[in-house]
């Protein structure tokens, strides 16, 4: 088996330079380090990963802990994060929490004790045992799509003892996420335009910054087009597909239903369809609807989906360029990252179909939207 000795030797360079190369820890000239690459491929020389590990303390490896991998839009997010990492050199160990507090905290622990540099986390609902350990470990993490509060005493964990109290001046932590109030205001929007007076949201999982966010925005759009808010009207799906059928079907029960609906994210779009066609009702022309998250097949529909877009793989990407950046500087600033949205304007709302190809105007065309929500 090669050594690194070896390569150094094939490439007539220092073993410091050949693990300068290898390890990009040192500018290197480029005629040199393809020297090195070049004897690397001849001897089919291999870095031992875990001895390079114990004598730099770190193992080059990433922990994503995210829920419900098998929904389109986190399934991006893995794709964004495997990418920029793979690009940086990084592996990446995956876990799902199942949106459980308690189960998040133990696949946390297990991630960390795997010795990961750092964690990537879509945090569940209450996430304080799992903020607490974090802080209490200093362990480097990004908190991505969800924001947390990683200020407030109910982080720490009940009964970890005298100790537990000195987290609360623990480090904080950098976030990432979409723009979630603005969005969901310009859906609104939308349909108070095309007439509807009487818009319903089926909103997510409560506690959730992201069912929170977009609930704000929900009731922002109702106020900017000066219609009344209705409680009865502002449903919880819970973020899955099934709360969502029995939320829509309730709204649909009522003595004066809604006639447009909005739905926070794309399996609560499905069960809300599925709630729809049990109750007879066609979209656009019994009911209008428009639906956070874009998903692949969006566009398949009859009518087509008119639906907000979350740039899902940049937000994964971005995730890890900001724990590189943690990783390589443990004092700088803590940041949160807010990445614009787009409004992809199709039929399901009731706007006509215009010809021509997708993108190429009219309802098809995507816009994105800015931190303030206006429509580009």
């Amino acid at each position: 088996m090669a050594t690194m000795a070896d390569v150094a030797r094939r490439a007539g360079v220092s073993v410091a330079t050949v693990s300068h190369v290898l390890n990009d820890t040192r500018p290197v000239l480029p005629h040199t380090r393809q020297a090195v690459l070049d004897a690397v491929d001849a001897l089919g020389y291999t870095p031992n990963t875990l001895a390079r590990s114990l004598v730099t303390s770190r193992t080059r490896s990433i922990g994503l802990a995210v829920s419900a991998i098998s929904n389109p839009y986190f399934t991006e997010i893995l794709q964004g994060v495997e990418s920029a990492a793979l690009e940086a050199g990084y592996s990446l160990l995956i876990a799902d929490p199942h949106d459980d507090p308690r189960h998040e905290r133990k696949v946390v622990q297990l991630l960390h004790e795997r010795r990961v540099d750092g964690m990537i986390v879509a945090a569940s609902a209450d996430p304080g045992d799992l903020v607490g350990y974090l802080r209490r470990h200093a362990v480097p993490t990004v908190f991505l799509d969800r924001l947390v509060d990683a200020s407030a005493p109910e982080d720490v964990s009940p009964g970890e003892g005298a100790g537990a109290a000195s987290v609360l001046g623990g480090p904080r932590f950098d976030q990432v996420c979409a723009e979630g109030t603005a969005p969901t205001a310009l859906l609104v929007a939308h349909l108070a335009e095309l007439g509807h007076r009487r818009i319903a949201l089926v909103a997510g999982l409560p506690g959730l910054s992201t069912t929170s966010e977009r609930v704000s925005g929900y009731r922002e759009g109702l106020a900017a087009a000066g219609l009344a808010y209705d409680g009865r009207l502002l449903v919880s799906g819970n973020s899955e597909s099934a709360g969502a059928e029995r939320a829509t079907s309730a709204l649909l029960a009522l003595a004066d239903p809604p006639t447009a609906l909005v739905t926070a994210n794309n399996a609560m779009t499905i069960g809300a369809l599925r709630a729809l066609r049990r109750h007879g009702r066609s979209v656009p022309d019994d009911i209008a609807l428009c639906c956070f998250d874009d998903f692949a097949w969006a566009d398949l529909f009859s009518p087509r989906l008119t639906a907000i877009a979350q740039p899902s793989r940049e937000l994964g990407a971005q995730a890890v360029r900001v724990l590189l950046d943690r990783l390589a500087e443990p004092d700088r600033p803590v940041r949160t990252l807010r990445l614009p949205c787009t409004f992809v304007h199709r039929t399901s709302c009731g706007c006509p179909e215009e010809p021509g190809p997708a993108g190429a105007g009219g309802p098809t065309a995507p816009s994105t939207l800015s931190e303030k929500g206006t429509a580009t």
